[in-house]
């Protein structure tokens, strides 16, 4: 599996790409081409397009969540697509995959929409669609998760707003990732990790049959977590024994200083790309 960051809160040095605090990360695997997440903006097709990857041609586009630093690019991919019908230009519309409420509108008061802009309805018009709480299997070694169970007493313990179509609370039941079984292990990709990382990590291992993980990439949600939350999340990573760790985006400086402490934290930016196996 070969994975690129496309988007994310920094760059590599002397990459010179967009970044933007969101994320999106292009993944290769068994000749499957997967499209995770597609940030805020237009930048990840403007870093794609540099760094020679073709996004008119993916098998599947997941989300990990449906916030706006995960969904908002999907407006330009869209007219991307449909522009290059106009023109004539080859294609492949990707199936798109994500939890049954991953496009459910989303308000914080005094804000507003922090969701995606685009339905599932309209989407529809333009990519299949396949919603999903259920694990799904990729590709021989990839998978994504569905629902993340949240099974421990230190995570996911605040909603983020409220569901539009309920008024409720929003507990961001959709939030999931993506896990790779390699032959020493899992590497767990992550979005945002609002199910909680030891949650993600704890649920892939049971889908994939398999307790060993040699790294986790992707956003933590660790943004001055509290003492309560980030202690135990510290001794749970010392307890995996990981070969790296590239946390990223949603993780501060002192949440990512503390995991140096208990795992082999890596650089990460725009630019990154990792390969396994």
């Amino acid at each position: 599996m070969k994975l690129t960051f496309l988007v994310d809160n920094t760059t590599i040095i002397d990459s010179y790409y967009l970044a933007e605090p969101a994320l999106s990360i292009f993944i290769e695997d068994d000749g499957q081409r997967i499209l995770f997440d597609c940030g805020y903006s237009s930048a990840f097709m403007t870093n794609a397009a540099k760094m020679g990857i073709d996004l008119l041609h993916l098998d599947h586009l997941i989300f990990s969540h449906g916030h706006a630093d995960h969904t908002w690019g999907l407006d330009p991919l869209v007219r991307h697509y449909s522009e290059a019908a106009w023109e004539g230009r080859p294609f492949k519309k990707p199936v798109v995959l994500g939890h049954p409420d991953v496009f459910e509108t989303r308000l914080i008061p005094g804000v507003g929409e922090i969701g995606s802009l685009l339905t599932k309805e309209k989407l529809s018009e333009h990519f299949p669609v396949k919603l999903t709480a259920a694990p799904v299997q990729l590709t021989e070694r990839l998978f994504f998760l569905g629902e993340i169970p949240r099974s421990n007493d230190f995570e996911a313990k605040k909603p983020l707003g409220t569901l539009a179509s309920t008024g409720e609370p929003d507990w961001l039941l959709d939030d999931t990732a993506l896990a790779w079984k390699g032959d020493e292990g899992l590497v767990v990709i992550t979005g945002c990790s609002h199910a909680g990382i030891c949650n993600i990590v704890e649920h892939a291992r049971e889908v994939c049959s398999e307790e060993r993980v040699i790294d986790i990439v992707g956003g933590l949600h660790l943004l001055t977590p509290p003492a309560a939350q980030l202690e135990p999340t510290l001794s749970y990573m010392a307890a995996l024994n990981l070969k790296a760790l590239h946390a990223c985006h949603c993780t501060d400086f002192s949440s990512r200083r503390a995991l140096s402490e208990v795992a082999p934290q890596k650089e990460v930016g725009v630019g990154l790309s990792l390969t396994y196996g």
